[in-house]
């Protein structure tokens, strides 16, 4: 929950597919498959695949959005968006055993995903970023200080993901503002030396974490 994830991104499902592929080689433990303004055959059927690419590697796959793709695909779980399925509905179909992340961009998102019992949230964005269309406020470093200050005396385990426009060299700084983790795409697509990249920020986030206990 902690890991470094990866949110795929590509013009085509091929596209998408093969940078899960290159992430995955290059040493990736968490694939959010995240295919926008498809049809249901396209999406699950590119799914299915992903699933297949991920378990060659033993890397975690979650889909974006669509419960029914996740469960049908044998994902591992689902990553809910702050207008689609509510949490506790996809946990009705899923069961427990599937992972069920929320997006959120405030205090309040943060809560009300904890008490539907989400098991990780994705908190940002941090900055602009092109990969979504309709974007929430932008956090910066100093929104998710703020906001995990305050979320942390109500719920002190709950993983939060720092998403959102995200480079290398903001990483540090993010993860001091007490995040469990980070969520990349750009970061990751079609960049050399992407074995040498996950392993750092990896590294970056284990000391992190370590640090804190």
């Amino acid at each position: 929950m902690t890991e470094l994830q990866y949110i795929s991104q590509g013009k085509t499902p091929q596209e998408h597919l093969q940078h899960i592929k290159e992430f995955c080689k290059a040493g990736g433990k968490w694939v959010q498959l995240r295919l926008k303004d498809t049809n249901i055959a396209t999406y699950l059927d590119t799914a299915i695949k992903a699933r297949n690419i991920c378990d060659q590697y033993e890397a975690v796959l979650i889909i974006n959005d669509d419960v029914n793709v996740a469960k049908i695909a044998r994902a591992d779980g689902v990553h809910l968006g702050l207008n689609d399925m509510n949490p506790r509905e996809a946990r009705k179909i899923l069961g427990d055993n599937f992972i069920i992340g929320g997006t959120a961009n405030t205090l309040e998102d943060c809560m009300q995903h904890s008490n539907d019992g989400v098991d990780y949230i994705g908190l940002g964005p941090f900055r602009h970023t092109t990969t979504k269309k309709q974007l929430s406020p932008i956090l910066g470093y100093e929104g998710y200080r703020n906001i995990l200050t305050k979320f942390r005396i109500q719920n002190s385990e709950l993983p939060i993901v720092a998403i959102g426009g995200i480079i290398e060299n903001d990483i540090p700084e993010v993860l001091a503002t007490g995040v469990s983790g980070i969520a990349v795409s750009g970061l990751l697509t079609n960049k050399e030396n992407m074995k040498e990249k996950i392993y750092n920020i990896n590294m970056l986030i284990v000391n992190k974490l370590e640090t804190n206990r």
